[in-house]
């Protein structure tokens, strides 16, 4: 197969959770771990810095490979989902693995894939794992899919586990109060590695701390640790807290004198990091007159950071291009969302998307008043046919929005 008969047959033959939901989720790690074996244990033979959390893990992800590369080591970056192109999941130093590599890793196990019914992300985590490995990586940054204790992620035994925060997300698979998915997220923590937790409520804290004594590690709150964050080329309201994160994670990793990261490339790796990893999606401004931003933020708690920042622009109207998935829970986002803005209601181009007409009667309950459109990218063209030069466009919802509209 070459490489888009390959991709297809990855997307389509088997579940996966960005288009399905729920069907893709597996419940535990016996397939990893069979797959792992099949392999000959790739992830033995990695060192890693493994990043879970509700929101921010794939900015705080990024970051640090991007200062890990200005410090001169070969970065292997695992994250998901993708905009564009799966390879963008898997890269070294910024560059995406080769198509010729995918295609053979899947020729190669793929009766082995169908035998055992492995789900995408199973197959993905491998794929990735074997690819740096053979390119002899210096370390590797691997973002969690989903959760974090039964994610098919957490079979490394990392450097250091990292959680970002917590928030109300895959409420269906993780549970419905911050306790039950600080649980989830905490399932990443090992027996004497030390994690860095980015954010925390009080009732999240107790969680943390518990299964790091129970594993007894060592265990870092960077919102208390690290007073300033240093500037960096993402310019979303959220990232302080992300950046924050990520400097504590590169004291603890100097403190194991393994790795020699200078200040210096720490500030040049937070202001080169778009330009280092291809990261996309995260406040990225697309026009100037009127202002476009899209943003990959998508649950209640990513969102109202991102709609608190929208409130500091200055412009004459505002316009939302809206698109979600259909697992989405709108009672919890909906109400974030300004009235007076005008909505411009789309379904991202996926199974899971949710039908624009719901969308716009859930809406409407909220007083949120809008149009249809057949697709993000009409959408988003009327809305700049209707914007005059002083005006603000916020396309978002999803990431399968965002990813349409880059």
């Amino acid at each position: 197969m070459n490489y888009q008969e390959t991709t297809n047959w990855l997307f389509n033959q088997l579940p996966v959770y960005q288009l399905q939901g729920a069907s893709a989720y597996k419940e535990d790690l016996i397939n990893t771990i069979l797959l792992s074996k099949h392999l000959n244990h790739p992830e033995r033979n990695l060192k890693c810095i493994h990043v879970a959390g509700t929101n921010g893990k794939g900015s705080t992800s990024h970051l640090l490979a991007s200062i890990l590369q200005e410090a001169g080591y070969k970065v292997g970056l695992y994250t998901s989902p993708h905009l564009k192109d799966f390879r963008e999941r898997i890269k070294i130093n910024g560059v995406e693995i080769s198509e010729k590599f995918v295609c053979e890793f899947v020729a190669r196990n793929k009766t082995f894939f169908e035998v055992n019914d492995l789900s995408f992300f199973e197959m993905t985590v491998g794929l990735a794992f074997e690819y740096f490995v053979k390119e002899k990586t210096d370390i590797n940054i691997i973002e969690v899919g989903m959760g974090g204790r039964l994610d098919s992620t957490n079979i490394i035994n990392p450097l250091i586990s990292v959680i970002t925060n917590i928030g109300l997300d895959h409420t269906h698979f993780l549970g419905n109060t911050l306790e039950s998915i600080a649980y989830e997220k905490a399932g990443i923590i090992k027996n004497n590695i030390p994690v860095i937790i980015g954010e925390y409520t009080i009732e999240t804290r107790n969680v943390f701390l518990k299964k790091a004594k129970e594993t007894n590690s060592e265990i870092y709150f960077a919102s208390d640790l690290i007073t300033e964050a240093h500037p960096s080329s993402l310019l979303g309201d959220y990232q302080i807290h992300n950046i924050k994160t990520v400097q504590e994670t590169i004291k603890i990793l100097q403190n194991q004198n393994e790795f020699k990261i200078s200040l210096e490339n720490i500030k040049i790796g937070l202001l080169n990091v778009i330009k280092n990893t291809g990261l996309e999606g995260r406040w990225q401004q697309l026009k100037t007159n009127p202002k476009v931003i899209c943003d990959t933020a998508h649950n209640s708690h990513g969102l109202k950071i991102v709609l608190n920042q929208i409130k500091k622009e200055k412009f004459k109207q505002l316009h939302i291009v809206l698109g979600v998935v259909n697992d989405k829970d709108l009672d919890e986002i909906l109400p974030l969302f300004p009235k007076k803005a005008k909505y411009y209601f789309c379904k991202p181009n996926i199974p899971r998307g949710l039908d624009a007409i719901i969308l716009q009667k859930k809406a409407k309950d909220f007083q949120l008043i809008g149009k249809v459109y057949n697709s993000v990218s009409n959408a988003y063209q009327e809305t700049l046919n209707k914007s005059s030069e002083q005006d603000f466009i916020y396309i978002g919802g999803s990431t399968f929005v965002v990813a349409e509209v880059l």
